[in-house]
């Protein structure tokens, strides 16, 4: 593509040396250049790519972008771009270099600490429904209408963002649904993307360890709205909002006036509204009162998290071109979302259940709907990740032991820490004295699912569809789902021969 051609989406910039340039690709990483290929020099969190500009000109490069003037040396030797944030204009230049593909179908985005993955399966779902292909884009997997991958990223950096938009084009999808994460929003990783509808699902305490407090997360996330509020980017983009939560009714305020909005929730002002809700181990189902009619709504999925998911997912369709009758429909079958309270079978008359809860309101929130199940005793094993968010651990032991009758506490993702000091400040927040740590999460499980009797509940939260587990020194193969499965066989053959 012509250098000239790719800047015209740029509004700030200085440029020396010509810009009658065929370039072949974009990078941000000084090893991936080669003949043709223009350099970003990005400013991350450990490493300044302006430190590599040097070694990529030696690769091949023949632009730079960067947030810095040209040295006098290489002034008169390559084309280089002065622009004040290099992340922001690498989007607006990925996107334009894959022919802004986001302009061709209804892209809906999802954000906010819990229900991003399930929301988006669920969007993604109603779309291929309707339209029979769509693409998919999020923590779990990647589907661009053709192929479904196994996910790198939650939200994918700028440049593989556009290409993988560009593939679902390609492939005939008509809509895509993608989460966003704070990450993504910071990073300007989606800042150059139009949507169709951009759901905010809930805030809770979550990636501390990145946005420093509560407040600078929020406003990440609402950093995205103030955007399209902005600049839709040519789209009539639909602010789609959980009034029920407070950041949420916030976030809605501010934006009244300035984009147009669907507020969902049980609450009397929410425009998409549920109310009836009957639930028991095979679904659930409620009243949907939207655009002035009732709707009984159907679904697999069970919890009162999961009604939000599914409010979020209809109201995101409809802002996409979808009725709402139509993806009521669709959401009859609603799939199983991996890790997301995943149902992995009995021994002996108790049940196991796997999900990714790895907030405090999230273990909340699973933890009541297994006690609306009325088990006999409900049993939860959990951890909490190294190098993350130390704030929440005794959080997340409060929300367990207020709703299990026993915990066991393990590890989940240690990483550079101690699994067992991590344990020790899990336990200075347990309020239920019927808990035992066990550092090993596979006897961890093993001991929960024996412990098990007919009628109880085993829970295995933190992390879900993951299979893997991380230390300081390796990552071994470790999938909670394969691990709870086999322990059950294994009770199963104990309780035959104990016959």
């Amino acid at each position: 593509m012509n250098l000239r051609d790719l800047t015209t989406c740029l509004s700030r910039l200085t440029v020396s040396g010509p810009l009658d340039l065929e370039i072949a690709s974009l990078t941000a990483s000084s090893k991936h250049v080669e003949a043709g290929t223009l350099f970003a020099a990005i400013r991350g969190t450990t490493v300044d790519g302006h430190q590599f500009i040097e070694g990529a000109i030696a690769a091949g490069a023949v632009a730079i972008l960067a947030e810095t003037a040209p040295p006098k040396d290489l002034a008169s030797t390559i084309t280089w771009i002065h622009v004040p944030d290099s992340r922001l204009a690498l989007s607006l230049m990925a996107s334009e270099f894959y022919g802004n593909p986001w302009k061709d179908f209804a892209v809906a985005g999802v954000t906010g600490t819990n229900g991003k993955t399930t929301t988006t399966f669920l969007i993604h779902h109603i779309m291929k429904a309707a339209w029979h292909r769509a693409g998919l884009l999020g923590t779990i997997l990647t589907d661009d209408g053709e192929t479904i991958d196994v996910a790198k990223h939650t939200t994918p950096g700028s440049l593989e963002l556009s290409e993988l938009l560009g593939r679902m084009r390609d492939n005939g999808c008509r809509g895509v649904a993608l989460e966003v994460s704070s990450h993504g929003i910071h990073q300007k990783r989606t800042a150059a993307i139009g949507f169709d509808a951009a759901v905010f699902t809930n805030l809770t305490q979550d990636h501390l360890d990145y946005h420093g407090t509560i407040e600078a997360y929020f406003q990440a996330k609402a950093d995205w709205f103030e955007a399209l509020a902005a600049d839709p980017r040519g789209k009539k983009s639909t602010a789609i909002i959980n009034i029920d939560d407070a950041y949420g009714a916030d976030l809605a305020a501010s934006l009244e006036g300035r984009l147009p909005m669907i507020r969902f929730g049980f609450g009397v002002h929410c425009d998409f509204r549920a109310n009836n809700l009957r639930q028991n181990a095979r679904g659930m189902e409620f009243e949907l009162q939207a655009k002035g009619r009732t709707f009984l709504v159907r679904s697999p999925l069970i919890g009162r998290f999961n009604v939000y998911n599914i409010l979020a997912a209809i109201a995101a369709a409809n802002a996409c071109g979808i009725r709402p009758r139509d993806a009521i429909a669709a959401l009859a079958d609603s799939p199983q979302v991996p890790g997301r309270l995943e149902n992995v079978g009995n021994a002996g008359g108790a049940t196991v259940f796997v999900d990714y809860a790895h907030t405090p309101d999230a273990l909340e929130n699973v933890c009541r709907t297994l006690r609306d199940l009325n088990p006999r005793r409900l049993i939860t094993v959990f951890g909490c990740g190294g190098d993350r968010d130390n704030g929440k651990r005794p959080l997340m032991a409060a929300a367990a032991s207020r709703h299990s009758d026993a915990c066991i506490i393990t590890s989940d993702n240690p990483r550079s820490e101690d699994p067992a000091e991590i344990i020790r400040q899990v336990e200075a927040g347990m309020t239920n004295k019927n808990y035992r740590s066990i550092v090993d999460r596979a006897e961890a499980i093993d001991f929960a699912i024996r412990a098990s009797r007919s009628g109880d509940i085993v829970l295995i939260a933190g992390k879900g569809h993951e299979t893997y587990q991380q230390f300081a020194d390796k990552t071994i193969d470790f999938d909670d789902r394969k691990h709870a499965s086999k322990s059950l066989r294994d009770r199963a053959q104990e309780l035959s021969e104990q016959r």
